[in-house]
């Protein structure tokens, strides 16, 4: 009875694999969303932007103009990619620095609860970056037709 019961756990806790392209595609868009917007906010009022990143963010090594629109470039493209599953653990990685690199610029005037959405977004972008399945990306689709085309 027990030998029984845990092959039938097992068997349906394993089933529960098959959503995971699912939490995967979700968790892109979901990223995706996040920092797009946030690109297009910086695109909206250009000049408020530079006024922030020269008076207010403090992005340790770059010129201020320079880290405007290296940032507001990363949020408006990374999303892209990552949304579509193409170079997505590129797009992981560079949202994932972009993310670390805004929390330390803006770190004294953030908030709690601004500290833990970073927090939060750095963690779903780490899960992307490590273990992201991505069977609902253009990654999974080129990685498979690599495999069936002869060598050079």
């Amino acid at each position: 009875m027990n030998l029984r019961f845990i092959r039938l756990y097992y068997s349906a806790a394993h089933r529960l694999e098959y959503l995971a392209p699912v939490l995967d595609f979700g968790l892109r868009l979901f990223l995706a969303n996040v920092f797009f917007k946030s690109g297009l906010s910086k695109i909206q009022n250009w000049d408020s932007t530079l006024y922030l990143f020269s008076d207010v963010y403090r992005v340790p090594l770059l010129n201020p103009d320079f880290a405007a629109y290296l940032a507001t470039g990363a949020e408006l493209g990374l999303p892209v990619l990552l949304a579509a599953g193409l170079f997505g653990r590129f797009a992981a990685a560079g949202l994932f620095i972009l993310n670390l690199v805004a929390v330390i610029s803006y770190y004294p005037e953030l908030s709690e609860a601004g500290i833990n959405q970073h927090l939060y977004w750095g963690m779903l972008l780490a899960v992307l970056l490590l273990i992201s399945r991505g069977a609902w990306s253009i990654d999974y689709w080129l990685e498979r037709r690599s495999r069936t085309l002869p060598h050079e």
